[in-house]
């Protein structure tokens, strides 16, 4: 091109345009914090060069932003700013209620579940040139590609602070806002007809059945249920039904992901949803042998209990009990030991068992919800505890000391609550007072002397299922029961005398070892140990009624978005500095939330001081 330069010149001074520009479609890469960027964004554009050098320095930008992700440095911004414009145009749902209806009107939400393949065949990810930049495409499959490896790729590094990205937890709330989205219809004929979705309640269902209203297709919790592992075969992509949205994913890559952010709610409510909607990702999690990069997060959340919502530890519990529904996840848990759990303060616990720690957990969180005054506790608590103890019962191997003793404290601690409701409910003097105020003081410890009865029968056929099915393999669970046979016999009553049957059985055996044992010394609990081992070779289940085992599985509830969407808004309202008039949300009562773990920035956000920053963890 003779003596003219066909690029820019980086010979030129550092302040110039030719310089900047230069640099920028170079082979050198600038880091974010550098000042290069701040001079290159307030650069003017005035210069005027020919068409050639224009595209060769296309062409060289193209081959060169592979290495240094320029493009992807100086869109951040926007890409941050377009996410929040998002999470603005989908906020008219805060002025509607919980319960969407026919005549509720919200643009943007219902112009993007719209956005359908053309094609009719869905949409295959492969390849994204630049990661962790939305590319446009025509499916809602391609946008759930783009902005689920929108957190992905920024959540995925060696350090913390990028696993704290705005921008990717801006992505994560756009996703969880359109997964969870339902548009009701009035029309009958647009009533959703696919019968092959995998969850027949999260896809469709009516809002009002008085009035012939349905809620339309979701193609975006379609296309999380079709998510697909990159690394999974295409031949199987290919048995699905024409139109079908399919999403690949580096299934490996999420998990790791989600292991080290479900501290994090939102990031929590994306794994519930692949969980229960996708069940080859579902599958993934249960073919895993390191369960605790997702187990250990959430039994921390479940420990710092007293800190979270309530809606938080929901989530926790309900995840734990789609996994524990698995068998094969119920018997892994107990292969996996621990070497230590640091945050665990009550006492040391080391080379633990997965299984043993998240008993620990479980009944530790009983315990603390029991604790609570009468109308604080929560027995939908107590139940999603006792229902992951019981599918985790027959498959209970080497049980820990410490997790033995906390199960048999469990029975305790509700047999004298059951004892106290009892006395309570005999009480001629509570009674004559319940009559003259003439107040409903009666029913509620009635109601609630028959749950803590089946509480009782709960835990009973929990360590009845570990003796039955697993006792040569929990001796450990044999001594804390004998250590402890005191609070049983009180129970030898006809409402638990099938239950309590089988565990006198053992007790007689075991019992009966220790009679005929001659020693000289005192008992110590190595030598009562060492005999349980010793005969439980011996046990051949012998007088043992069996009982048919209990399995709980988790099913959603018919209006899942009654509590899933307000749910989402909350997160999303505490977590930014957007700022809503109170007044105006419908959607949930104000204040949003209620777990602050740093006052002065909770003022702040209230305030409207506190500002987001896309680069700041």
């Amino acid at each position: 091109m003779g003596g003219a330069p066909s690029t820019p010149r980086l010979g030129s001074a550092v302040e110039s345009a030719e310089y900047l520009i230069a640099a920028f479609v170079g082979e050198k890469s600038f880091p974010l914090a550098s000042d290069y960027w701040q001079k290159l964004l307030h650069l003017q554009l005035d210069l005027r060069w020919a068409a050639d050098r224009v595209l060769e320095s296309c062409h060289l930008f193209a081959r060169n932003n592979c290495d240094t992700r320029h493009l992807t440095k100086i869109l951040i911004h926007l890409h941050y700013e377009l996410l929040n414009f998002l999470l603005i145009a989908m906020s008219t749902q805060l002025l509607s209620g919980p319960s969407p209806g026919p005549n509720e009107k919200h643009p943007f939400a219902d112009a993007a579940m719209t956005q359908m393949d053309s094609s009719g065949t869905g949409f295959h990810h492969h390849r994204y040139l630049i990661p962790g930049v939305l590319r446009r495409v025509g499916s809602a499959a391609g946008i759930i590609a783009n902005l689920m490896l929108l957190p992905l790729n920024y959540l995925v590094s060696s350090n913390y602070e990028a696993s704290r990205s705005s921008l990717a937890e801006r992505s994560l709330n756009v996703l969880l806002i359109l997964v969870n989205y339902r548009k009701c219809m009035s029309d009958p004929s647009l009533k959703d007809e696919d019968v092959n979705c995998n969850s027949d309640a999260l896809c469709k269902g009516k809002c009002h059945p008085e009035e012939e209203t349905y809620f339309s297709k979701n193609p975006f919790c379609k296309a999380v249920q079709n998510v697909r592992d990159i690394e999974f075969s295409h031949t199987e992509d290919e048995r699905n039904a024409p139109g079908d949205l399919t999403v690949r994913l580096p299934f490996a890559s999420l998990y790791d992901t989600l292991g080290m952010c479900l501290a994090d709610e939102a990031s929590l409510l994306l794994l519930y949803s692949l969980m229960q909607g996708n069940s080859y990702f579902l599958e993934y999690i249960l073919v895993r042998t390191d369960l605790d990069t997702l187990l250990i997060p959430m039994l921390e959340t479940l420990y710092d209990a007293s800190r979270k919502t309530p809606n938080h530890i929901y989530m926790v519990l309900i995840v734990l009990l789609i996994l524990s529904q698995d068998s094969s996840f119920n018997a892994s848990i107990h292969k996996l030991m621990l070497p230590s759990v640091p945050w665990y303060q009550e006492r040391r616990i080391h080379q633990t068992s997965l299984g043993s720690l998240l008993i620990i957990i479980l009944v530790r969180i009983v315990k603390y919800n029991l604790s609570k005054l009468r109308m604080q506790q929560d027995i939908y608590l107590h139940t999603n505890c006792l229902a992951i103890l019981s599918n985790m019962a027959p498959y209970v191997n080497h049980l820990s000391a410490y997790a033995s003793q906390q199960l048999v404290s469990l029975f305790d601690m509700l047999s004298r609550k059951y004892n106290k409701l009892a006395e309570l409910n005999n009480d001629k003097m509570n009674t004559a007072d319940a009559v003259a105020r003439g107040d409903n003081f009666l029913e509620d410890p009635i109601m609630e002397l028959h749950i803590y009865t089946d509480f009782l029968r709960l835990v009973l056929e929990i360590l009845n299922a570990i003796l039955t099915y697993a006792l040569p393999r929990n001796p450990e669970v044999v001594y804390a029961i004998m250590q402890r046979q005191e609070v049983l016999l009180p129970f030898r009553m006809i409402r638990f005398s099938e239950l309590l049957e089988s565990i006198f059985t053992v007790l007689s055996f075991f019992n009966s070892r220790m009679d005929n044992q001659k020693i000289d010394e005192e008992w110590s609990v190595e030598k009562v140990l060492e005999v349980i081992i010793n005969n439980c070779q011996s046990w051949r289940g012998e007088g043992m009624k069996m009982f048919t085992q209990l399995r709980f599985i988790y099913e959603q509830e018919i209006h899942p978005e009654e509590f899933f969407i307000p749910y989402v808004w909350q997160l999303i309202l505490f977590r930014s500095s957007f700022t809503f008039n109170p007044s105006s949300i419908n959607l949930f009562p104000a204040p949003i939330h209620e777990d602050i773990n740093d006052e002065v920035d909770a003022e702040k956000l209230q305030n409207g001081e506190l500002k987001d920053d896309p680069f700041k963890a």
